[in-house]
């Protein structure tokens, strides 16, 4: 059964005209019961667990944390994160992280499951950017590691952005290898190094971007071998999207999650899949490019 993290509390509200579009995380769930893709019971609902604290302190700064959870963060460094802090907004990271953790297990026991939030890619080990404040997947993978759950990890980066936090986090960590695929032009401006950066030029279109998948990403699994798999599928690689360069259409965005989920089949690999990006203007654009990736894991391990 293909396992899904939502929580009421990942669409928690922001000041009006904020360009975050918090209203997809209300809106995907009802479309993939409407259309029958998920029934209520594929969704489980992730909470805060005081447990989960000793692996967000394993990615994250004590100091950063403790700035973080008593809201103190200074003024510049708060700016970084574009949210307006709240309690409200931290709590909701904090059940994130919860939701990929138990994605995680369902992963493990089914072969793939999901996180309706999360892919808080941006969220360094100590300090927080462009909407992420806790990095989600890195959590995930520290969770996998310190239980012996999984020996070597591959993440699978392919929102429009660079994974620059993840980058950070693991750059000294040869258990997890990041991969990113992501605009080239596009924030961060200053990348960070990940184990594997594929830059796309603007306007690459369907045909190049997937080749270029396509024609690295069996290699890589063939080289890093993981037990496990974080995808990060971000929608903001469509040419509509308002912060991405790319120029991929939701026909080709789709045909990248069915090949990411062929390799992780082929090779009888664990796959966890937070939602990332997606900012077009039309809203029901990008429920449908994230809907179908839902779609396609349901029809292919299922």
């Amino acid at each position: 059964m293909l396992k899904v993290a939502f929580h009421p509390i990942y669409k928690h509200p922001l000041p009006e005209g904020h360009r975050f579009p918090m209203e997809k995380y209300d809106l995907l769930p009802k479309q993939l019961l409407h259309e029958g893709t998920c029934e209520q019971e594929n969704f489980f609902q992730p909470e805060v667990r005081e447990e989960n604290e000793k692996y967000i302190r394993s990615v994250h700064t004590p100091e950063y944390l403790k700035e973080l959870y008593s809201l103190t963060i200074e003024p510049r460094k708060a700016r970084k994160i574009g949210f307006p802090l709240s309690a409200e907004l931290v709590e909701r990271e904090r059940i994130i992280t919860d939701g990929t953790i138990k994605a995680c297990h369902y992963a493990l026991e089914h072969g793939v499951a999901m996180n309706i939030a999360g892919g808080t890619h941006h969220a360094y080990s100590d300090h927080g950017e462009a909407f992420c404040m806790l990095n989600d997947q890195a959590v995930g993978a520290q969770y996998l590691l310190q239980n012996k759950l999984a020996k070597q990890i591959l993440v699978v980066d392919l929102d429009v952005h660079q994974g620059n936090g993840t980058a950070e986090i693991f750059q000294q960590d040869d258990r997890v290898f990041t991969f990113s695929m992501h605009g080239k032009s596009n924030y961060p401006f200053k990348k960070e190094i990940s184990d594997l950066d594929l830059p796309m030029e603007n306007d690459c279109d369907d045909e190049h971007y997937l080749t270029a998948l396509r024609n690295t990403l069996p290699g890589l699994i063939e080289k890093v071998k993981p037990d496990f798999i974080f995808f990060l599928s971000g929608v903001d690689i469509l040419s509509t999207d308002k912060l991405g360069k790319l120029g991929c259409t939701v026909a080709g965005c789709k045909q990248r999650d069915e090949f990411v989920f062929e390799q992780c089949l082929k090779y009888d690999i664990p796959v966890e899949v937070s939602m990332g990006g997606g900012y077009s203007k039309d809203i029901k654009t990008i429920i449908n490019a994230h809907a179908n990736t839902y779609r396609t894991a349901q029809l292919m391990f299922f």
